[in-house]
């Protein structure tokens, strides 16, 4: 049975390889993980169509192909092992090592080894040396992606490496299956490469190794030309590490954006005190409940449903010339796996839930974002996002826009801090209350700053004077 790449979610078209959970000749049962694959929406895991045994692998690791590609073949027997095709088309080329020894006879005559090369039939110069150039370069030109001493290039993956090293894919030697070159030969091919292959840049390079930041900012003209080319002087001890799939699209998402939106910022101070104290009175029930600890998180999303509908432009995505606002409100939550990537999964119709109910779903797609379980479908439409700093007890967060929404807001760390408070008699009194600040990442084409500072001084007007309790009732 052949194993194809997947349609993950409606509007992706290719996927990345990214490992093999099984090899060749290895025993599968059905809906075991036989491979994970990497989109620009989502890593997840594949399992198996069926039981049996894994006779050929067709696309290797770090390999993009379209949507429907044959990727490897689960047989009932581990008899066939399947792995010899990939490796025949490499044999052709090295089929044409046959003609050496055509040469070979026609040498017989002559003991002499050096002159056993003039016979053969090509160019003019007999000489040992070019003769035998000749005969392996005729075999390499009409295959153009193999290179005179280099290997084949064919995964998006790795063209994209070779560009943002600098690097000629004929230069490089490939030692993947049939010559075909791997990242790690590209990540070689940089560090063999050295301080200056007679580069502008390099005279730059020595000059001081802080220098290169102000030199950037004082000349701008200087600095698109000599990043791209050097970007960084390496010492002996630095680590080389290269960006992994969700990495790399984690970046090019971020750059996109900030070239995209014009983004501002905007916060506001919180006294959470009156969800502290409810928080507090509930946890030790909520936790046997529930079965996790209830955090701010729920709160502050409750409170931004409720207020959302008086600011429907903070729920819109910018299309051209347009503003297109949202009449669901999808929530996005940022979730980190682990220091390995972001991904913001969806609550769906988020303005129509209680807070019970959110921190469920909160707490049911952070545990399956992190163990790679979510769906195509529970990461896409999301229309606004909240990324949560919280608990590392951050100051002042400042997010860039999750594309094509115009919003995003995060929060940071509560802590205990003085506050001025009106006492039962009119009078100012101080008091240590928990407090804690909302941010606001937005876009100016869709809206002004009032509208932004608005939204947040509604949001932070919910949580400081609901009736929390009765929430939890």
């Amino acid at each position: 049975m052949d194993v194809t790449m997947p349609q993950l979610g409606e509007t992706v078209t290719e996927g990345t390889i990214t490992k093999w959970f099984k090899q060749v000749g290895d025993k599968i049962d059905a809906d075991e993980p036989l491979f994970e694959v990497s989109t620009d929406k989502v890593d997840s895991e594949v399992p198996a169509p069926e039981s049996g045994f894994v006779t050929e692998i067709v696309v290797p690791e770090g390999e993009t192909v379209p949507v429907g590609a044959r990727l490897a073949v689960i047989s009932a027997d581990a008899g066939a092992a399947a792995s010899a095709p990939p490796s025949a088309p490499p044999t052709p080329a090295e089929a044409a090592a046959p003609p050496p020894p055509g040469p070979a006879p026609a040498s017989a005559p002559a003991p002499g080894a050096p002159p056993v090369a003039a016979p053969a039939p090509q160019p003019p110069p007999p000489a040992p040396a070019p003769a035998a150039a000749p005969v392996a370069a005729a075999p390499v030109l009409p295959p153009p992606p193999a290179a005179a001493n280099g290997g084949v290039v064919t995964s998006p993956v790795v063209r994209r490496l070779i560009d943002e090293q600098g690097l000629d894919p004929a230069s490089i030697r490939g030692t993947g299956e049939g010559g075909r070159i791997t990242r790690n030969d590209v990540l070689g091919a940089a560090r063999a490469r050295g301080g200056a292959p007679a580069q502008p840049a390099a005279p730059v390079a020595p000059s001081a190794p802080a220098a290169p930041a102000p030199a950037a900012a004082a000349a701008p003209t200087a600095a698109p030309t000599a990043t791209p080319a050097q970007p960084v002087v390496r010492a002996a001890g630095d680590e080389v590490v290269p960006f992994d799939n969700i990495r790399r699209r984690t970046a090019e998402h971020m750059v996109r954006s900030l070239a995209t939106s014009a983004h501002v910022y905007t916060s506001v101070r919180v006294d959470f005190e009156r969800v502290e104290r409810v928080r507090r009175a509930h946890q030790a029930a909520w936790r046997s409940e529930e079965g996790f600890a209830l955090t701010y998180l729920p709160f502050i999303t409750r409170a931004f449903s409720d207020v959302v509908h008086e600011y429907p432009h903070v729920n819109a995505s910018v299309e051209g010339e347009t503003l297109i606002v949202h009449r669901d409100i999808n929530l996005g939550i940022a979730v980190d796996l682990d220091f390995n990537g972001l991904i913001a999964p969806v609550i769906r119709n988020a303005d129509g839930k209680r807070l019970r109910l959110i921190a469920r779903e909160i707490r049911d797609l952070a545990a399956r974002a992190k163990s790679k379980q979510l769906s195509p479908d529970e990461i896409v439409g999301g229309t606004f996002t909240i990324t949560n700093m919280g608990p590392f007890g951050t100051a002042q967060t400042f997010p860039i826009i999750n594309q094509p929404q115009v919003a995003i807001m995060a929060t940071d760390g509560i802590r205990k801090e003085p506050v001025v408070v009106e006492g039962p008699d009119g009078d100012d009194a101080i008091a240590v209350h928990h407090v804690g600040y909302l941010s606001l990442a937005w876009d100016h084409r869709a809206f002004d700053g009032a509208y932004a500072a608005s939204f947040l001084d509604a949001i932070r007007n919910v949580l400081e004077t609901r009736d929390w309790e009765a929430e939890l009732a």
